[in-house]
């Protein structure tokens, strides 16, 4: 009985372990036949552990002003990482891994935004977490050549750097409402436009990633045959701008100026070329610094996005409809002050309180910027469906199609009749600057009408091939040649006229035709508009010489701190008058007027570049007063002007030596510092406006690319620049 019972356990144990063997041996059989366990692929899984792709990511394109000076470009960037494991200093001479926490994060922390406390956190909570490695978030990132450089000279075991690329922009805050800025997007680890043309040709600029994909081990090393597969990558595609470098830095140094001085709530300038529509240089105030994109007070950029009521500007087109149409008769009188169409409409009355000036002709009218002369050249004259049809002419129902991004085109107001007469003086309806300058080009281009435009080419980065290039565009003939005519005789008498408005704006060398204005601000809270002189928009649209326009600019300053008695027009005609002169001397522009005294000197830069320092030093400090030599060496090795270029008499000229050594930048304009910075291939930070007054690295501090410095501006104009 006891045989027979071991007899059946035996049976019974020996089918168990037959139906397990053959269970388990089907599973291999099956997973042999599919390859797969638990529904995942081996050959895939294997695949996994012993192969890895990395991104060869593209170069972005950069982008460069008409002359082809770098305002963008990918700079090497380097992010920290700790390894931890020990194993990866198996069979090793020296420590491959952190191996002192504590002293590791002491000697890091210094170069790093984080004190040595959050430091050793990181890395003993990655070794706790039996982690491979450790990054340091956005402290590890982004961090300069210098002080990758820094850190790897303290040879600390486990501390290396992977190097990434991080747009930069040289010129600090140049254009940066066109350029924009791009950065890194945190999902894809691309960089991306966000505003600006950054973003408005983000496809173009970015290229297109290739990858290197190699069998690995363990530790992520190829092995000795790694199976290479390799996809080169498409780098983007480079930008060229129509801005000009020179005008721009112009512009944005009286900017400052003007921002320093009168802290307005906006400043905004165009200048434009009014023959082929090219955007030469572009600002507003507030701005920011794309290289620091943290604390932006304003992301707008008002020339194209922030339509207001113009003022009277406006009154250059009234007057060109109504001559255009045949009716205009500059002889002939009206009485000024006041304008009552019938006791339903709302008077309209002169700047001047409604006091005017007694009866005078339409020209005078024009001159002293007469609101009534406006309004019944529209209610009396024109007539009012005809007006608007000239307001639709000039394209001040649309935008103008400029190459940026978030253009917002301005609303004209004309439903009701008090509407429609102050539309006549810029009352009322919106416009933006970039729509005044876009209808200003009729008048200074025999009536035709120009797009306005920044991008000038597309160029292939690799090959240098053009691939698309802008051509100036007419885009409607509005008035005749005749009109445009006889309205730069009108605009020229505003500012050179005893009556007119515009004499703040007399330059010293070229005739400007243009015209003032002073609006309104509406008042928040509905009911009318703000009053006091410091509440309104101040502006000018002018262009020079007034007999062949070579450029058109249009300012404006709202709400400026004006001293007592102080005009609107001081901080608008200091930037116009400034960027006028000077722009038209650096563009070689013969001057139109005599005069005995000339404030702007021309000279022709000679070819120095090679020669001896001593040799030159005598002509050099014959050029003018600002002539800086940079360093102690014996030869000429750069200059900030080439041979033949011209110059003004209170120019900087800077000369750098085959030893340069840092020179002392105290009152030194933003411009200066940024063409110093490009000149000498050092980067640089700056803080605030105005002119330098600290900078980190001292005078006599000998440079080269590895260099930083940091510069800091404050300061206001003189009273007495105006």
């Amino acid at each position: 009985m006891k045989n027979k019972k071991t007899n059946f356990f035996a049976s019974l144990l020996m089918i168990i372990f037959m139906l397990l063997f053959l269970i388990i041996s089907g599973r291999f059989v099956y997973i042999q036949a599919t390859g797969e366990v638990n529904e995942v692929s081996l050959t895939d899984w294997a695949k996994d552990k012993r192969e890895t792709s990395i991104v060869l990511q593209a170069e972005r394109g950069k982008i460069y002003d008409e002359n082809g000076m770098t305002l963008a470009y990918n700079r090497p960037a380097y992010r920290l990482y700790a390894i931890l494991d020990p194993e990866y200093s198996k069979n090793q001479k020296e420590p491959k891994h952190v191996v002192d926490p504590e002293n590791t994060a002491e000697l890091l922390a210094p170069f790093l935004d984080m004190n040595q406390k959050e430091i050793q956190k990181v890395i003993e909570q990655g070794i706790t977490d039996d982690k491979f490695q450790v990054e340091f978030g956005q402290e590890g990132k982004n961090l300069s050549q210098q002080i990758m450089k820094d850190i790897s000279d303290l040879d600390l075991p486990g501390i290396y750097f992977i190097q990434d690329a991080i747009r930069y922009y040289p010129n600090g805050m140049f254009a940066s409402h066109i350029l924009g800025f791009a950065q890194e997007n945190e999902e894809t680890n691309e960089i991306e436009g966000v505003t600006g043309v950054e973003n408005a040709k983000n496809k173009l600029l970015s290229g297109t990633d290739g990858y290197l994909h190699y069998q690995r081990d363990k530790f992520n090393k190829k092995l000795l045959n790694p199976s290479e597969v390799v996809k080169n990558p498409e780098n983007g595609n480079d930008v060229y701008l129509t801005i000009d470098q020179k005008i721009q830095t112009l512009l944005e140094d009286v900017l400052s100026q003007v921002d320093e001085k009168y802290e307005p709530d906006r400043i905004s300038a165009v200048v434009m070329n009014p023959k082929t529509g090219e955007i030469l240089a572009m600002s507003s105030r507030p701005s920011y610094n794309p290289n620091n994109p943290d604390q932006v007070e304003n992301w707008y950029n008002d020339v194209i996005s922030t339509p207001f009521e113009p003022g009277s500007t406006v009154k250059m087109f009234t007057w060109a409809a109504a001559i255009n149409e045949g009716i205009y008769n500059g002889n002939e009188l009206f009485r000024s002050g006041k304008y009552i169409v019938n006791e339903k409409i709302e008077p309209i009355n002169d700047h001047n309180k409604g006091v005017g000036w007694g009866t005078i002709s339409y020209d005078e009218g024009f001159l002293r910027s007469s609101n009534v002369a406006a309004s019944k050249l529209v209610w009396e004259k024109l007539g009012a469906d005809t007006f608007l049809d000239y307001l639709e002419r000039f394209d001040f129902d649309k935008e103008t199609g400029i190459d940026l991004p978030n253009e917002v085109a301005g609303k004209i107001l004309y439903n009701w009749p008090s509407e429609k007469l102050r539309a006549a003086f810029g009352q009322g309806s919106t416009i933006t600057p970039i729509q005044q300058i876009k209808a200003a080009s009729a008048i200074a281009n025999e009536g035709k009408m120009v797009q306005p435009f920044v991008i000038k080419k597309i160029v292939d980065s690799n090959t240098g091939k053009v691939i698309e290039e802008k051509e100036p565009k007419i885009v409607g003939e509005p008035i005749s040649k005749e009109t445009a005519a006889q309205m730069l005789d009108l605009l020229e008498s505003v500012v050179n006229s005893k009556e007119g408005t515009g004499k703040p704006y007399r330059l010293t060398d070229y005739s400007v035709a243009g015209k003032t204005g002073t609006a309104q601000i509406p008042n928040p809270n509905g009911k009318g508009y703000l009053t006091g002189n410091n509440n309104n928009v101040f502006s000018f649209l002018g262009m020079a010489p007034k007999d062949d326009p070579q450029l058109l600019i249009h300012v404006s300053v709202k709400q400026p701190k004006l001293a007592e008695g102080e005009s609107g027009s001081a901080p608008v005609a200091f930037i116009f008058n400034n960027v006028m002169e000077n722009g038209l001397h650096y563009l070689n522009i013969e001057p139109d007027k005599e005069s005995e005294e000339q404030n702007v000197e021309t000279v022709k830069f000679p070819n120095i570049i090679g020669k001896d320092v001593a040799e030159i030093k005598k002509d050099l400090e014959s050029l003018g007063p600002n002539v800086t030599i940079i360093g102690k060496g014996k030869k000429v090795t750069a200059v900030n002007l080439n041979e033949g270029d011209a110059f003004y008499s209170n120019q900087r000229i800077m000369v750098v030596t085959d030893q340069p050594t840092m020179p002392n930048i105290s009152d030194w304009s933003q411009r200066d510092v940024f063409t110093l910075a490009n000149l000498l291939d050092i980067n640089v930070t700056v803080e605030g406006t105005g002119f330098a007054t600290k900078q980190s690295v001292k005078e006599g501090t000998k440079i080269d690319s590895k260099t930083t410095l940091h510069v800091e501006f404050s300061g206001k104009i003189d009273k007495e620049t105006e």
